[in-house]
């Protein structure tokens, strides 16, 4: 089959892409709006851009409504801060209750029930169930379409990283089996990270 997406209604066409790029990270952007209401959401077009400096994006699209921008986006427009939390199976539920569209003083950490910490170097709190944060600081917003089902890159450079003791060795290898992150499938659908396999590049 030949798909034209211009001729394509635009939902058919996310439908199409969030079908076949899969399956993808999820970014669990934490931020704090200008009045400092906490706002935690879950982004799954996520990924890494350079590391060196360490550089990672995310894209929040544009929604209908009255409110096309999301808070996320808005808050960090604002503030020019954030922290990416790595999301693991185990409080993945409570990551999904902050996918809803909620009013923007809604606090997600209290409406979840994750924890807050403070961050060390940014505003926005870190979640403390995530076994890897990263506090980031603004780097560029590219405005790609502002449409329904456009979006924006957000791009963060990280300033610090925070990762669970007993996962990280002394080359900064991550143990995947105790991360146990989930990544995002189309629609409802999640997947787990368990299931690999090894390839080692031709020399």
């Amino acid at each position: 089959m030949i798909i034209d997406p211009a001729t394509k209604d635009p939902f058919d066409v996310y439908r199409l892409l969030s079908g076949a790029i899969l399956p993808r990270p999820i970014a669990f952007v934490s931020t704090l709006s200008a009045q400092g209401v906490r706002n935690l959401a879950p982004f799954s077009f996520f990924t890494v851009i350079s590391a060196n400096p360490p550089v990672i994006c995310f894209c929040p699209m544009i929604r209908g409504g009255e409110r096309p921008k999301k808070d996320t986006l808005m808050n960090i427009e604002a503030t020019r801060e954030f922290v990416v939390n790595i999301v693991s199976e185990d409080f993945a539920e409570k990551m999904n209750l902050c996918s809803g569209e909620y009013p923007p003083d809604v606090d997600e950490f209290e409406l979840s029930g994750l924890t807050p910490v403070p961050s060390d170097l940014v505003k926005p709190a870190r979640v403390k169930e995530s076994r890897v944060n990263m506090e980031c600081k603004l780097h560029q917003i590219v405005h790609v379409s502002p449409n329904v089902l456009g979006g924006s890159l957000v791009m963060g450079e990280v300033v610090r990283f925070h990762v669970q003791d007993s996962m990280i060795n002394q080359i900064c290898e991550i143990d995947a089996d105790q991360l146990n992150a989930i990544g995002r499938m189309a629609g409802p659908v999640y997947v787990r990270t368990k299931d690999r396999f090894e390839m080692v590049r031709p020399a």
